[in-house]
């Protein structure tokens, strides 16, 4: 009896000293993880601030009313977008730039269902979306181009604006974002979106736009 009172009182004593000898090969709490560092800054809420808006002048040329007709009247006020999508749209023009050199500005954020009936009434080549069919109405999707040598650089036929559009649509994707350049249908390579369920209908051969 003795005897095995006292192995039985020696176990964890035994235990404390071989701790330290062996480790499960399935987890080990020290151990370096490669990190996304994008991801974990995103993670931890690290807020970026929206640059300073530009003069109207700038959103008034040909070119942009072009792609984006009446995109005078179009809203550029980030405090009206999502507050997720807001944060990732300041990471994709973050890291476009740092990555690519690409300078990025938004042509349309947030868009009102009359300003949207409106887009609607010139044609599915503006649009195929009513209102409240849009992720414009629900501050979940953004239209933007590119800032060159004082002007917004938006022409597809421009070799340096179409990288531009591919780094952009990567970088969009790789935050989780739609980015309208996959669409079968009015290729939109401007336009990213944040997608929620129950939001607005949308489907990959004819986009919400």
């Amino acid at each position: 009896m003795a005897a095995a009172l006292g192995v039985i009182a020696g176990l964890p004593t035994a235990a404390l000293l071989l701790r330290g000898a062996y480790r499960a090969d399935s987890f080990d709490a020290n151990a370096s993880h490669q990190i996304d560092e994008r991801v974990a800054q995103l993670l931890r809420g690290e807020e970026l601030v929206p640059p300073p808006p530009l003069p109207p002048e700038f959103f008034m040329t040909a070119e942009v009313e072009a792609w984006q007709p009446l995109a005078r009247h179009a809203s550029r006020q980030w405090d009206l977008l999502d507050e997720t999508f807001r944060q990732r749209l300041l990471w994709v023009f973050k890291l476009v730039y740092e990555k690519y050199g690409y300078e990025m500005v938004l042509i349309e954020g947030y868009r009102s269902p009359q300003r949207q009936a409106s887009l609607a009434a010139l044609g599915p080549t503006v649009t195929r979306a009513g209102p409240f069919e849009s992720y414009h109405q629900f501050g979940l999707a953004a239209d933007c181009a590119f800032l060159r040598d004082g002007r917004i650089v938006i022409s597809e036929k421009d070799p340096w604006a179409m990288a531009g559009y591919e780094h952009y649509g990567e970088v969009a994707k790789s935050l989780g974002l739609v980015w309208g350049g996959d669409w079968r249908n009015l290729r939109d390579l401007g336009h990213i979106e944040l997608r929620r369920p129950r939001v607005a209908p949308t489907r990959a051969d004819n986009p919400a736009r």
